[in-house]
């Protein structure tokens, strides 16, 4: 058996699943072509297949399970881009990649290709199941407890196709992580997952009713001590409680969210725990040995003792600053001694949050072949992540990433946006994201700038459908229609991890160019008021939000 690293390895089952599928959806498309298929009745066949139609273009969406691709499937990737696309795609909060000018005739050669890669595009729409995201760290970080990508399989595997919840209320968002800090964004989903630790075993800590639109809600943990046996059958009842009393009279209040709201955490628990008991909990035991077959198609990578490792980094860090700042920002320590976490940046000043080109995916994959044992990973904040390079490899790889316009020193700072395809693509937005993104990019290129701001980070969404989660940015811009005009509302205060909470509206929507003053004024403001090296959330906390409003719209 041919084990690749980092992600579950295909059998010939499941090729042959995805060959039937898409013999099955080419006929459909056929039909659609030829008329003999309305769009109306053609709609609900494509989004099964992951396929949008937008303001411009049919958009398709792949599906990356917890975030993990190996290099051959980047290249086909960047092959997808350069011969059904415009040469790029669109990395986004799900982990997944879109492509936005995707020809409908297409789209069945497009499934065989990545089919030929293991890869394919079910469940990244529709009322059902979406892709199961994971921390970007996995397998790797110092601080993991289990290893989450193990389990996330388990909960692909078990959602996928699921014949009870293939038409829920709405669709349905799970995340999780194998360590204790929140790197997933648990609180923002319908069910967020965090492994925590005990001495007999994984437990995990389960929060239900989280997720931002247009009414964003903090999710709140409905059980702090899920066996891993339990883990399986306690989401079923989960989602068993929402399909039975979700609503679906209302697309606006048909979330879990929504639910869990309405009748109150306390409740929801006893109808899951009485959903439990009515359940035959030996077919969804979730044993050691079920769990070892499935870590069994997984591989560890083959580590070699680095003795020098940390001298040679230091070396390069000495003697070259741009190397050392990219260093200090932009990794994170491996749980093996002389391996380093790199993260790439996907947002260079000026450039397209989570957009990357052919080029650069061909060049990414070549650098994980050489340096990371083949294995990508995709974050939830539209990022690219190296996890296993030699520390005396890293200087070699940061060249790289230098070569291909990669080597951007700002993770966690200004310049590291989250934001949305907005309304130069999606026919739901109000406004377009992307150009503003650009601007605030550019208006805070400088490296040295960002390193003095220090942790902040701005997200932007088209709409309030919140697909840039700007609810939860320490800075977050909303696009708004006022009378067919493109403006923006600026949220302060929200906030990722274990205290998470939602930013609220500082005042009036403001147009584009004063968008972009403001949020200038906004951190220009912050650093006059900090403290003893204080964050921006922490002095707004201190100060409030009068002064930042009064600067804001100093000149509106």
């Amino acid at each position: 058996m041919t084990v690749s690293v980092g992600h579950y390895n295909y059998e010939e089952k499941d090729r042959a699943f995805l060959e039937e599928r898409i013999v099955e959806f080419e006929g459909q498309v056929k039909r659609r072509l030829e008329g003999s298929l309305t769009e109306d009745e053609f709609k609900p066949l494509r989004l099964m297949n992951g396929i949008y139609l937008q303001l411009h273009a049919y958009m398709f969406r792949v599906a990356i399970p917890y975030g993990i691709l190996d290099s051959r499937q980047l290249h086909k990737l960047a092959d997808i881009s350069e011969n059904f696309d415009r040469g790029y795609g669109h990395f986004t909060t799900r982990q997944n990649i879109q492509f936005n000018w995707i020809a409908l005739e297409d789209a069945p050669t497009i499934l065989r290709e990545l089919a030929s890669v293991d890869m394919h595009a079910i469940q990244t729409s529709g009322n059902c199941i979406r892709n199961v995201t994971s921390d970007e760290y996995a397998g790797a970080a110092d601080d993991e407890l289990m290893d989450p990508r193990v389990h996330a399989e388990i909960l692909r595997q078990w959602s996928t196709l699921h014949p009870e919840f293939s038409f829920l209320p709405r669709k349905f968002k799970i995340a999780i992580s194998g360590s204790p800090e929140d790197r997933v964004a648990a609180r923002f989903h319908d069910i967020g997952i965090l492994a925590r630790p005990s001495e007999k075993g994984p437990l995990f800590r389960i929060f239900v009713g989280g997720g931002l639109g247009r009414i964003p809600v903090v999710g709140q943990e409905i059980f702090d001590s899920v066996p891993e046996m339990e883990l399986l059958a306690t989401l079923e009842a989960i989602l068993r409680v929402y399909n039975a009393y979700g609503r679906r009279d209302s697309l606006y209040k048909s979330r879990i969210k929504i639910l869990v709201q309405t009748i109150g955490i306390d409740a929801y628990r006893k109808e899951v725990e009485e959903e439990l008991s009515q359940m035959d909990l030996g077919r969804y035991r979730l044993s050691a040995e079920k769990v070892a077959a499935i870590r069994a198609r997984f591989a560890s990578p083959d580590f070699v003792d680095v003795p020098d490792g940390d001298a040679v980094l230091q070396d390069h860090k000495a003697t070259n600053p741009a190397f050392a700042q990219w260093v200090d920002t932009n990794t994170h320590k491996h749980r093996q001694e002389g391996y380093i976490i790199a993260t790439v940046s996907l947002k260079a000043p000026g450039e397209i949050p989570g957009d990357v080109t052919a080029a650069q995916m061909h060049g990414l994959a070549a650098l994980a072949e050489r340096h990371s044992f083949g294995e990508i990973r995709i974050t939830h904040l539209q990022n690219v992540v190296l996890g296993h390079v030699r520390k005396d490899e890293l200087f070699t790889v940061w060249e790289g990433l230098k070569a291909l316009g990669l080597a951007t020193p700002n993770l966690g700072l200004v310049g590291d946006m989250v934001c949305c395809p907005g309304l130069d693509y999606c026919s739901l937005a109000n406004a377009r994201s992307l150009p503003i993104a650009r601007k605030i990019g550019a208006r805070f290129g400088d490296t040295a700038l960002q390193a003095e701001i220090g942790a902040l980070n701005i997200n932007i969404s088209g709409c309030i459908n919140a697909c840039g989660h700007h609810h939860a940015g320490n800075i977050g811009l909303l696009g708004v229609d006022k009378h067919g005009d493109e403006f923006f509302q600026i949220l302060l205060g929200g906030k990722f991890g274990e205290n998470a909470r939602i930013g609220t509206i500082l005042g009036p929507a403001l147009a584009e160019d004063e968008t972009v003053d403001a949020v200038a004024r906004i951190i220009e403001c912050y650093l006059s008021k900090r403290q003893d090296g204080e964050t921006f959330l922490e002095t707004l906390q201190r100060i409030g939000r009068e002064p930042f409003k009064e600067v804001a719209y100093a000149t509106a």
